[in-house]
């Protein structure tokens, strides 16, 4: 009776265990293999197999110049936007979990537009309103007094300022409402027993409702540093990864590692190397995210 059991469980089980083999788990070995050949546009009918040159080609070769300043903007790129987004949710949340701020439902239906917006249509509106001879911004600068044409997609510092400036107005209302669920988990008595002790306002915040908040979203942090890291759309829809590098064929100045891989892979046919930048940002994603959780205590049981 028991094997009838196990038996029926594993036909119920079936259709989702060969969907994940052959949507997730055989595309991943078929990219880690193509990382040890040199499959290209030479090679397409006798690859062959190479072991470690490509991943010795990427850290010491002729990609390093590719990879290293990439991977740097990747890193700040993701660590700006998280940080950003986490911060300006944070202190919107604390306003609008005011108990006295009557219209603070209406604030929150105003400022999660970002979020409901489908983003394809937010980042391509960004696009446009960033652009150096008609964009809005510029126009509401000029309006004030400012005659400065910023040029927000023709020089590299501010490209790559304005794709962080988009990042964070998009992240930052779930960034919101994971902060407010944090705040209305505290309890009110801490507050009480902090201001009979004659703590600050600030003191409060510091030693009570950062802390705490903090702890309670950081694995979602953990999860939006993630996806920040390969947010290949917003990069590509808004910059396609420029402006150029003069010494660079594969990555412009806003490119990360996401958007340079899909450029080695369909723009310059080198499969072997976007197959070893794709292996690479699992190891970089997955060790970062494992040494957080362990840090932040996500693994931890509670009694």
């Amino acid at each position: 009776m028991k094997k009838k059991k196990n038996g029926m469980a594993y036909a119920y089980l079936a259709p989702a265990l060969i969907s994940i083999l052959l949507v997730t788990c055989l595309p991943i070995i078929y990219t880690v293999i193509l990382s040890f050949t040199n499959y290209n546009m030479y090679h397409l009918n006798d690859y062959s197999f190479v072991g470690l040159v490509n991943y010795l080609t990427v850290f010491s070769g002729s990609i390093k110049n590719v990879f290293f300043p990439v991977l740097g903007w990747t890193i700040c790129f993701a660590v700006f936007s998280t940080a950003g987004s986490y911060t300006m949710g944070l202190i919107l949340a604390i306003l609008l979990n005011n108990p006295h701020m009557k219209e603070s439902k209406i604030y929150r239906a105003i400022l999660i537009v970002p979020w409901a917006l489908p983003s394809t249509i937010a980042i391509l509106a960004w696009q446009g309103l960033l652009n150096e001879q008609y964009g809005g911004i510029n126009n509401l600068l000029h309006a004030i007094g400012i005659a400065w044409n910023i040029p927000w997609l023709t020089n590299a510092l501010w490209a790559r300022v304005g794709l962080i400036i988009v990042n964070v107005w998009l992240g930052f209302p779930y960034m919101m409402n994971v902060c407010l669920g944090g705040l209305q988990a505290i309890g009110a008595e801490y507050y009480e027993a902090a201001k009979m002790d004659g703590a600050s306002k600030f003191q409060c915040f510091k030693s009570i409702t950062l802390p705490m908040v903090t702890k309670l979203s950081i694995p979602l942090v953990i999860s939006s540093f993630a996806a920040n890291f390969n947010n290949f759309g917003n990069i590509y829809m808004i910059t396609q990864g420029g402006p150029a590098r003069v010494d660079n064929q594969f990555a412009g100045y806003t490119d990360i590692l996401a958007s340079t891989t899909y450029k080695m892979t369909t723009w310059s046919n080198r499969y072997e190397l976007s197959a070893t930048f794709s292996v690479l940002i699992f190891i970089i994603v997955g060790t970062f995210t494992l040494i957080n959780m362990h840090l932040s205590g996500a693994f931890k049981e509670v009694d």
